[in-house]
């Protein structure tokens, strides 16, 4: 499909904006009637892994940042939210935020600790951290151990909206999740997350046209955090704990997974990643295949048959 404009008015929309624009408009459309059809608690668990996988398609896909450590972000957000909301009572939005801050902080650290790295050093040092993470996730007596963090509640919105009731969380979810996937928008689509294009393509290139490249990977590696703390800590919210499972390394591979199967750099390749992921693993929760087995020959078939990952491959098929 050809690059066509469209003038209205003063402003031009390309023919990219329009099909991301109705691709919008019908994602939104399914999400809000999805709960009509399909069981609304696996609808909220995939716009939470949704939203996490974004965060990671925004280093790996943006800023050309591979992290093997992305759980500990997720988790950190998971742990501080059931923290705030069942020992010190904080509402939602608050105990989200409590997360969120310090994920921030902790996003900080393990950036000015990695970002001067490349490639596999990059990687490894993620890994580590995520790792020392997992270690005092396990140790510290508010995680509870094994046992984690139960019974989170999820409290009244404003006070007022109780999230105890089913329909009230889903909204809410569905709230969160246009709020994180706006903000990811928004920075790859300003200056900003051109300059973190152009130091994915060639960052020597950008260095030599002046810009603070570490700056700008570590501001990156600060926003994917603090997202990745929100889709965690919804997730607590939903299912009311916060459990070691959150800050594992099995989730971080996940998470490359899933944006492996959506499309690399594209920009609802997690969300397709992530419904794949995770609707596999209801499914065969409940069955007796061997998981792991069934989940590997979808991967590899998915990679055989989409390079591009399934969104990339849709993307470069319409174009044609």
């Amino acid at each position: 499909m050809s690059d066509t404009s469209v003038t209205s008015g003063n402003r031009v929309i390309r023919g990219g904006d329009r099909r991301t624009l109705i691709g919008t408009v019908l994602i939104l459309i399914l999400l809000g009637l999805a709960p009509q059809v399909i069981y609304p608690v696996f609808v909220m668990k995939l716009m939470c892994y949704a939203l996490f996988a974004a965060t990671f398609n925004l280093l790996f896909g943006y800023a050309g940042l591979l992290s093997f450590g992305h759980a500990a972000f997720w988790g950190a957000g998971a742990y501080l939210t059931a923290h705030a909301a069942k020992v010190w009572g904080f509402g939602p939005l608050a105990a989200l935020g409590t997360g969120m801050v310090v994920a921030a902080a902790l996003g900080t650290v393990i950036g000015l600790l990695a970002i001067r790295r490349k490639g596999i050093e990059f990687a490894m040092i993620t890994l580590a951290m995520a790792e020392l993470v997992s270690f005092i996730a396990h140790q510290m007596p508010f995680t509870h151990g094994e046992d984690g963090i139960q019974g989170v509640p999820r409290g009244h919105l404003f006070g007022l909206i109780d999230l105890g009731v089913p329909a009230n969380i889903y909204v809410f979810v569905l709230c969160v999740f246009i709020f994180g996937m706006f903000v990811l928008w928004r920075t790859v689509h300003s200056p900003f997350g051109h300059v973190l294009r152009a130091i994915r393509d060639h960052e020597n290139r950008a260095i030599s046209l002046g810009y603070d490249v570490a700056r700008y990977k570590l501001a990156a590696f600060v926003i994917s955090a603090v997202i990745a703390a929100l889709a965690g800590g919804t997730k607590t919210l939903v299912f009311q704990f916060a459990v070691l499972e959150d800050v594992s390394f099995h989730l971080s591979g996940q998470v490359v997974l899933m944006t492996l199967l959506g499309g690399i750099g594209r920009f609802y390749g997690p969300l397709a990643g992530a419904a794949i992921v995770v609707g596999l693993e209801s499914f065969l929760a409940t069955s007796s295949f061997p998981a792991p087995v069934i989940t590997g020959f979808v991967f590899v078939l998915c990679v055989m048959l989409f390079r591009r990952g399934v969104i990339g491959e849709l993307a470069e098929r319409l174009k044609r």
